[in-house]
């Protein structure tokens, strides 16, 4: 079978990577505006040093970003061009609820959002929208200690609430918490946590999950009884983990490496903690505070379905320390021989993205999205600022052709398929706007200089005939640009 004639198609942003404005409209600071640029980057999303607000001597990425706050017509416009059937973005929690745990909402918050998605309406543009994005405002990080706090759940609820209930039939399809899986791994990133000196780290990460698990719970539940038609999705950080040999431990470290990611939609899609997490848990010594109730309320609401992001996979060992790493962020990886790096040092696997649906769809069997997949590269613009980024071209096509063989040979349910970046925007993992992945170019440096116009690259007329021949069409040759 071929893709269904109603495939989304599309491109995902993030409102902290894109919009910029962020102490306009009422709106405060959020955890990912003081993540600054350069080597200390690492340390504040890790948690290990406490940055909270804008500090001289930094440069601060998100405060403007790609100004997509004020230009949001003009990049609708260009999706609108590029065919976009959907599109995924973030709302920002503190342009809604400025502080996190104010009384009322902010209405100019409120009608900003409401304004983007008449738009994408206007021009049968599906939203796709994740209500927390790597997103939690800075005072609760202040007066609560981010998500390692109870109280969180409440507010997030709150939230989520207010946002269901004011776009109702205006958005569908929503999810709950972007990449939930990354608060193991980028603690502040993930869920706005600093920690102190003595606290047992592991214990706070798994007790923080477990509060947005909850959350993430109470918010299905509310978008059920707001609209019978809504549809809720939880999200990962996805890419499978392969053994770096066949003995058999290698492949046990595997199977490890993979269900720390699973135990997140376990539970979303599942309703209940998994045995093996439950039995780590207990291993490790490590006390998660489950208060009454939860447990019925993280069965009452599974999610609709199941989407991740997919850049990479991932090799292992039960001794990776005895073998080179990859250069790659976020996740610790063996290089694998077997597969060529982009620039900064992911690997290239559009295989692994098939096997990765399989994964997910036989351990599931509820419908997958991919939300976020593309190659960070270094583009080189023409005076007209047009790129010629075939390379980008051939990582996608790949990739989709590893999707429709999913879909196609091996009966994966796959509801749509949304490239990251699809215009260039600040990377959330290096700060930087020369890692790019967008098919529109937009003129800004790594230290806030340029223009932000925007251009099209040969990859945004690409993407348009992939998409008006529904991915029958990969290839390059004789585009039509205009």
């Amino acid at each position: 079978m071929t893709l269904d004639k109603h495939f989304l198609w599309g491109g995902a942003t993030a409102a902290n990577q894109a919009e910029g404005g962020v102490l306009e409209g009422g709106r405060k600071l959020s955890n990912i505006d003081v993540l600054p640029c350069g080597e200390d980057r690492k340390k504040v999303a890790l948690g290990e040093l406490e940055m909270l607000d804008w500090q001289d001597g930094y440069y601060y990425p998100a405060k403007e970003a790609i100004d997509m706050y004020h230009r949001y017509m003009e990049d609708i416009q260009l999706f609108v061009e590029m065919g976009f059937k959907v599109y995924r973005m973030s709302l920002s929690w503190s342009r809604i609820f400025p502080n996190g745990d104010d009384a009322k909402p902010n209405e100019e918050g409120l009608a900003f959002y409401e304004a983007i998605f008449q738009e994408l309406r206007k021009h049968q543009i599906e939203p796709l929208v994740t209500i927390a994005h790597f997103d939690v405002p800075v005072h609760l990080i202040k007066a609560y200690g981010g998500w390692k706090n109870r109280q969180l759940v409440e507010f997030y609820t709150r939230y989520a609430e207010t946002v269901l209930k004011r776009y109702k039939g205006l958005v569908k399809y929503w999810l709950t918490i972007n990449e939930i899986n990354i608060i193991l791994h980028q603690p502040f990133v993930g869920g706005g946590i600093i920690f102190k000196e003595g606290e047992n780290q592991e214990e706070i990460k798994y007790q923080a999950a477990h509060h947005q698990l909850v959350a993430s719970a109470l918010a299905t539940k509310i978008a059920h009884e707001v609209d019978a038609k809504n549809q809720v999705g939880c999200m990962l950080a996805g890419g499978s983990h392969y053994p770096y040999t066949c003995r058999p431990e290698d492949y046990q470290e595997a199977i490890n490496r993979d269900r720390e990611g699973y135990f997140f939609i376990d539970v979303q899609a599942r309703g209940k903690y998994p045995n093996y997490a439950l039995k780590k848990l207990a291993r490790e010594g490590l006390h998660i505070v489950m208060e009454a109730g939860d447990e019925e309320i993280l069965a009452a609401s599974p999610v609709d379905f199941v989407t991740f992001s997919y850049y990479c996979s991932r090799t292992v060992s039960a001794h990776s320390e005895d073998y080179e790493q990859s250069t790659g962020n976020i996740f610790a990886s063996i290089k694998n021989e077997h597969l060529p790096s982009t620039e900064w040092g992911w690997q290239i696997d559009p295989l692994g993205l098939r096997n990765s649906l399989n994964q997910l769809y036989d351990r599931y069997q509820k419908p997958l999205f991919i939300v976020e997949n593309g190659l960070g590269a270094i583009d080189t613009p023409d005076d007209n600022g047009y790129v010629e980024d075939e390379y980008r071209i051939d990582y996608l096509r790949k990739h989709i052709q590893a999707f429709k063989d999913a879909v196609e040979i091996d009966g994966v349910e796959l509801l749509g398929y949304t490239t990251w970046g699809c215009i260039d925007l600040v990377a959330a993992s290096t700060g930087q706007m020369s890692k790019r992945y967008g098919f529109i170019y937009v003129d800004r440096d790594d230290e806030g200089k340029g223009t932000l116009e925007r251009s099209k690259k040969k990859s945004f007329y690409w993407y348009q005939r992939v998409i008006e021949t529904n991915g029958e069409n990969l290839s390059s040759e004789n585009l039509t640009m205009k």
